[in-house]
């Protein structure tokens, strides 16, 4: 369709244009999408047999929803997906306060207009990205925000009564006609404002200062919500959960992998970073477990939840700790250290909510061991185990680098060691290469491994490590006991 030619209600008239209400329009546009093998909601990761299926379903049967869940769990990215099903362009009568359809005008003053000027009546197109609308609940939020009110500058500008309707300044809601209408972290809203919505979502019916109004506007509502439970600041009322058709619950990822790619879409990485420092794929799995440890924590809110945002974050850091490290050492290009982790602590510290025992440990410690339990957990997936058996057999697949570290030998890694500084300690010691040889043929790889060894033996507590400052001290786990006893 020519949408440049078509300015007129008599142009439109001469197309196959129909008027649909926009959940018929989303509704066809979805199925269309199917038959054309398109991907439906695009940069959505881990939800294709849990969340999608049920935000699908609820498309087929025009209903509002609700997505529960909780922060960081792309509720607000498939809110906005949503307008991606509504139809590219549709006329809108010109001049029309809510945008109404030229066929289908619901006040009076488009009716006015429609009556007066017919088939000449100027029409406008409307952009999909023009019919989404968004307001985040807080509860300061009045029914006029939403509703609309009496407007006296209007009323004296035009020269109306107040009980003329054009007295009326519509809100959100009215002037989001025909559009997809979002509210997020709906609890927050204060009971008497949700009430408000009632008769919006059943009848179409609004009220403003004693106009009874029957506008049938045609809104996709779509809210959001954390777990009432967790939202100490307020709760859905019942009549309106009632009336939201479907309520979808939404999750974490659930598999590594899926956090992996969901963290590599949404990070802000620069090209330069990419370019010019190498990430191995296991050291992904460690950024990533981060957030799965801080999840299971008993140290974590569970009902506050631990965004997405965290890993994302934490990825983001963790590259621009190793660009830091090696613009101040003049190195043209560098690899990931597991010492960079310590950069990743902001982006923790900031996004967990601890319980008591949490805050009593201090949140520096628990992001910590966040770092050290996720680093132990790939080492444990990547090395052989040792048992007190191999060790009385001989046989021990570490004896080598314990043997090392008990003829009082120790290891320090600073954080912005030099890649010769980085290479040089962990190349002396014994045992490391024929434990590593095997798994790479990177030599920055192998490098990176062997430091991998070490935190893992660490968390084995078969090595000791000490942590000061801009500093990692590893040494023998005996020697270590007996400094603490003369100190002692």
């Amino acid at each position: 369709m020519n949408y440049q030619k078509i300015k007129t209600l008599g142009d439109l008239k001469k197309t196959d244009y129909t008027a649909r209400s926009v959940k018929q329009e989303i509704r066809e546009n979805l199925i269309r999408k199917w038959q054309n093998k398109e991907k439906v909601f695009e940069g959505i990761i881990g939800y294709d047999d849990t969340v999608l299926p049920d935000v699908e379903r609820a498309i087929l049967s025009g209903h509002n929803m609700l997505l529960l869940g909780l922060r960081g769990q792309a509720k607000t990215r498939i809110a906005r997906l949503m307008t991606q099903l509504l139809d590219e362009y549709v006329p809108v009568i010109e001049g029309s306060e809510l945008n109404e359809d030229p066929y289908l005008p619901i006040t009076n003053t488009s009716k006015k207009i429609l009556e007066e000027q017919g088939d000449l009546t100027p029409i406008r197109w409307m952009h999909r990205s023009e019919r989404y609308v968004e307001k985040l609940a807080t509860p300061d939020v009045t029914v006029a925000d939403l509703i609309g009110d009496i407007d006296p500058i209007k009323a004296a500008n035009l020269k109306v009564s107040y009980a003329d309707d054009k007295a009326i300044h519509y809100g959100l809601i009215p002037r989001a006609h025909r559009s997809v209408f979002v509210i997020n972290e709906l609890p927050d809203l204060q009971p008497r404002i949700q009430v408000a919505l009632l008769n919006i979502l059943q009848e179409g019916d609004i009220q403003i200062r004693g106009f009874k109004m029957r506008l049938p506007l045609d809104i996709d509502f779509i809210f959001t919500a954390n777990p009432e439970d967790y939202t100490n600041r307020g709760s859905i009322i019942t009549p309106l959960k009632d009336r939201i058709e479907s309520q979808i619950l939404t999750h974490y990822p659930r598999t590594l992998q899926e956090a992996i790619e969901i963290t590599e879409l949404e990070a802000n990485i620069q090209d330069s970073q990419k370019q010019k420092i190498k990430m191995f794929p296991w050291q992904r799995d460690i950024l990533e477990l981060i957030s799965f440890e801080a999840r299971g924590s008993e140290y974590v809110d569970e009902k506050s939840g631990v965004s997405a945002r965290l890993s994302i974050s934490a990825y983001e850091n963790l590259m621009s700790t190793a660009e830091r490290r090696m613009l101040i050492n003049g190195e043209k290009e560098t690899t990931i250290r597991l010492t960079d982790f310590w950069g990743v602590i902001p982006a923790i510290t900031g996004k967990i909510e601890l319980l008591y025992e949490g805050e009593q440990q201090g949140q520096y410690q628990v992001a910590m061991g966040f770092i050290f339990s996720a680093v132990g957990k790939v080492f444990k997936a990547m090395f052989p185990k040792t048992t007190r058996k191999l060790e009385k057999e001989g046989r021990d697949p570490y004896g080598v680098v314990k043997a090392w570290f008990a003829g009082n030998h120790t290891v320090t890694l600073l954080n912005d060691a030099t890649y010769g500084d980085y290479i040089k300690n962990l190349d002396k010691i014994q045992g490391l290469d024929s434990l590593v040889d095997k798994l790479s043929a990177n030599e920055y790889e192998l490098t990176a491994l062997k430091e991998l060894i070490l935190f893992g033996l660490a968390e084995e507590e078969l090595i000791n490590k000490s942590i000061l400052n801009k500093e990692i001290y590893f040494s023998d786990t005996l020697s270590s006991m007996l400094d603490e006893l003369d100190e002692d």
